[in-house]
């Protein structure tokens, strides 16, 4: 077992025989814990009941959390022409066509969020196997393959943030920093559960947010990153 410091002992014994917690009890208990010397990620992990290697129970879809990430997102577009020049003026860190394939191709990968156009996607999915496993691969459903490219650019800038369940059917993001005061965490952590909730499969059998060591599902996971 790995040794832990002090601090995280001292968290750990914080949660532990924690259960039935409401969302503000839940921060208040992370934002207690928090121990390193930069302005921690808190993230929240819920465990769903479905399978995402069928089709009809893939959990994927995008919430804009009221508060922001508190997070600064570097984004990647892929764009042609007066196109490229409307994702460099909304903010875009990189934007290219084959010289953006040709440079994420190389294992340079300095983006957290990439975004195209619907042209774009032929070359796009060239780079499948990379971006897909990162869970960078821009895709319809989530606004990442649009022509609108300054909204998909600002949404990903302003709090937007994606989720997808792993092949557990563990969905997880970051909900904000730990400087953020206890009402916009929560108010945070209940618009991604809700936008979890309506983003429920077809194909979801039984329970669909499962419970853990908590009765309530958004007080089951949190983390610091």
């Amino acid at each position: 077992m790995a040794k832990i410091s002090k601090k995280q002992a001292v968290a750990k014994t914080a949660f532990e025989g924690k259960a039935n917690l409401s969302v503000e009890e839940a921060v208040a208990l992370v934002k207690g814990a928090a121990h390193a010397k930069f302005d921690e990620t808190v993230e929240i992990a819920l465990n769903l009941g479905v399978d995402p290697r069928h089709a009809d129970q893939m959990v994927r879809g995008v919430v804009t959390l009221p508060n922001g990430t508190g997070k600064f997102v570097r984004v990647a577009v892929f764009a042609r022409g007066p196109k490229a020049d409307e994702a460099k003026a909304a903010g875009a860190e990189i934007v290219g066509a084959e010289d953006l394939m040709e440079t994420i191709q190389s294992g340079k990968i300095e983006f957290d969020r990439c975004i195209a156009t619907p042209d774009m996607m032929p070359l796009v999915g060239r780079l499948g196997k990379i971006l897909g496993p990162r869970n960078l691969m821009p895709n319809p459903k989530v606004g990442t393959v649009t022509m609108d490219v300054k909204a998909a650019v600002e949404a990903a800038k302003g709090g937007e943030v994606q989720f997808k369940a792993e092949k557990a059917g563990v969905v997880h993001a970051g909900v904000g920093k730990v400087s953020f005061d206890e009402a916009k965490l929560a108010e945070n952590i209940r618009a991604f559960v809700d936008a979890v909730n309506r983003a429920k499969p077809s194909g979801a059998k039984g329970t669909y947010l499962k419970k853990s060591r908590s009765a309530r599902p958004w007080a089951r996971a949190f983390r610091l990153t």
